[in-house]
């Protein structure tokens, strides 16, 4: 049987993806009977299995159980003795410490290709010249991204190492029509051209891809973004362990997940340590995901810990699995205050109809056993005569409304000082857990 295209994956109904991913599940799990996270597992079933449905008796696999015993241990997905793999990177570190992850070529070949539905939906061809605008350090970032472009004919500008000035002056340079970068250095890279008086209408970026934070799916992010720069932001989604696995829908207002590449599961945790169950249409729930092309690094049902909304009934020329507003938050990261279920990304979508650019972070602190939040968002640079991009002098005041319309809770809001607060070119670290720590 050939080989289906991006495009014939892309129009299958529910019955022909599912032959298509149950024939590479089985072919990869064939290929796993002496992996030290599998075997014991594949003993007892019998293969080739003959559904999905018999996957859900496979266990889930965390993110702690991959760390090795010492740093600089790679995941133990990663199976191969070293002289199998070609490439490495390594995690954030978000976890305990920084992980290893490897690629084989052939992996590495299959981020590429899942990569290119990412560069479909941004409609990116050979005629484009594309700025990087990321560090090239270890942390996988847009490595895959950079060697799909070139794989589709693409020229391809590294930013690493430069200033952002630096990176604005070389992306009108060098007439980039596309941006790589996470949803916070597009704000910083705007709120950086209006300090110099560089006018972004005036280059030739027309379209963002984004990765490596929700920003790209939220709405407020998705419009502060692409009203500075006047180009069409086009979200993706993707994980050091898992690979890349999602993509603009073409009408922008979510992610499509890969299926033709990953088996998506959406489970509700209803109660702590008991039974999943599985998600209804559009109900919130933790993605949980298998990977069907890397035999170097298989990940078998492993939780990512996002929280999506999954809808299958969707009228999106795309027939993936539709994921409205992308990734809506982390299921660590989710607070209750007040009977009130409080994400991130929540939150950053209201901050951006205050300011599109100012930077902020939320605090999350612990008091009487209860999660509260605090809000700390910078003043204009110059109170005196504030650009476009930063927020009123009240907008303390503002957001604290809004918080209080949209979420019914009372959330503090404080203005600190243009500068304060960190900056990042990478994932942004706005979110502050201080719920272990005492209260002064």
């Amino acid at each position: 049987m050939p080989t289906p295209t991006r495009a014939q994956c892309r129009e299958m109904n529910r019955d022909e993806l599912e032959r298509l991913q149950l024939s590479k599940l089985n072919r990869l799990l064939l290929s796993l009977m002496n992996h030290p996270l599998y075997a014991n597992t594949l003993a007892v079933h019998e293969l080739p299995l003959q559904n999905l449905d018999e996957l859900s008796s496979f266990p889930l696999l965390t993110k702690n159980e991959l760390l090795g015993k010492q740093p600089g241990d790679p995941a133990l997905l990663f199976h191969l003795t070293k002289d199998h793999y070609r490439r490495f990177h390594q995690t954030s570190g978000s976890r305990g410490w920084p992980m290893p992850v490897l690629d084989t070529a052939d992996d590495w070949s299959w981020w590429l290709q899942c990569w290119q539905y990412v560069l479909d939906a941004a409609e990116v061809t050979s005629a484009d010249i594309a700025m990087m605008a990321f560090s090239f350090g270890p942390f996988i970032g847009f490595w895959s991204a950079n060697d799909a472009l070139v794989e589709r004919g693409v020229l391809v500008v590294p930013g690493g190492g430069l200033s952002s000035l630096a990176r604005l002056k070389l992306i009108e340079q060098q007439q980039c029509t596309v941006l790589c970068c996470t949803p916070t250095y597009a704000l910083h890279l705007a709120s950086v051209a209006a300090e110099h008086d560089i006018d972004l209408t005036k280059n030739r970026v027309s379209r963002i891809i984004v990765a490596g934070e929700p920003g790209g799916s939220v709405p407020a992010v998705r419009a502060a973004i692409e009203s500075q720069w006047q180009a069409r932001v086009v979200d993706h989604s993707g994980a050091s362990e898992l690979g890349a696995w999602g993509f603009a829908g073409q009408d922008d207002t979510g992610l499509h997940l890969i299926e033709s590449e990953f088996i998506a599961e959406f489970l509700v945790f209803d109660q702590p340590g008991g039974a999943p169950r599985k998600a209804e249409e559009d109900e919130p729930s933790e993605l949980v995901m298998t990977n069907l092309g890397r035999f170097g690094g298989p990940a078998i049902r492993y939780r990512t810990g996002d929280i999506v909304r999954p809808q299958w009934n969707h009228d999106l020329p795309c027939r993936f699995v539709h994921l409205p507003g992308g990734v809506l938050g982390r299921a660590d990261d989710m607070l209750v205050i007040r009977g009130v279920n409080v994400f991130p990304s929540s939150i950053e979508a209201i901050v951006r109809e205050v300011s599109s650019a100012a930077e902020f972070r939320m605090i999350a602190t612990r008091q009487d056993e209860m999660d509260q939040i605090r809000i700390e968002i910078e003043r204009p640079q110059s109170t005196d005569s504030p650009d476009d991009h930063s927020p009123a002098p009240d907008a303390s005041v503002v957001l604290a409304e809004l918080m209080r319309e949209r979420l019914a809770l009372r959330v503090p809001v404080d203005l600190v000082e243009y500068g304060s607060l960190p900056r990042s070119e990478g994932k942004s670290r706005r979110w502050v857990d201080q719920r272990d720590q005492k209260l002064s």
